[in-house]
């Protein structure tokens, strides 16, 4: 049988300084990885607030450009990558996003004629940010959740 050599409390205080050390970098571990789920949700939304706002513009865009004195928006979210209503071609939006938090598609918000007049997104969760919104942005200031943050078209 073969003997350790050395003093068997020094292997103990070895061991000891190896558990401080795997603890310590667990700590580290999960800090950087709240810091960087932090980072990631924060970036979403301000790509959704982003994408969210070239949306409103298009639409506004899109109404503002009908050809016949009758205004309305548009029935489809295709319509604003190639305006059907010209011969040639006319782009209120260069390709369309998804949602930048669900990665889905955009719930879609209608006027009583089926023209599509904002966007929003499907997500449920919890916004990090509840304040210090633009001007146009201000009614999501203390939403609940994504889904409230509703791009609307005014005109």
């Amino acid at each position: 049988m073969a003997r350790l050599r050395g003093n068997p409390r020094q292997s103990g205080f070895t061991l000891l300084g190896l558990l401080f050390l795997v603890t310590v970098l667990g700590l580290l571990l999960a800090a950087v990885g709240t810091t960087w789920s932090m980072r990631s949700q924060r970036e979403k939304e301000a790509e959704l607030l982003f994408i969210g706002d070239q949306y409103r513009r298009a639409l506004v865009s899109y109404y503002r450009l009908e050809p016949s004195p009758d205004k309305h928006f548009p029935k489809k979210l295709a319509d604003l990558t190639r305006d059907p209503r010209y011969p040639h071609t006319v782009r209120h939006l260069r390709r369309l996003w998804p949602d930048p938090i669900s990665g889905g598609d955009w719930a879609l918000v209608r006027d009583e004629e089926g023209g599509i007049t904002g966007v929003h997104s499907t997500s449920t969760a919890l916004p990090r940010k509840t304040a210090g919104f633009t001007h146009e942005n201000a009614a999501f200031e203390g939403a609940s959740r994504y889904a409230d943050w509703v791009f609307v078209a005014t005109p």
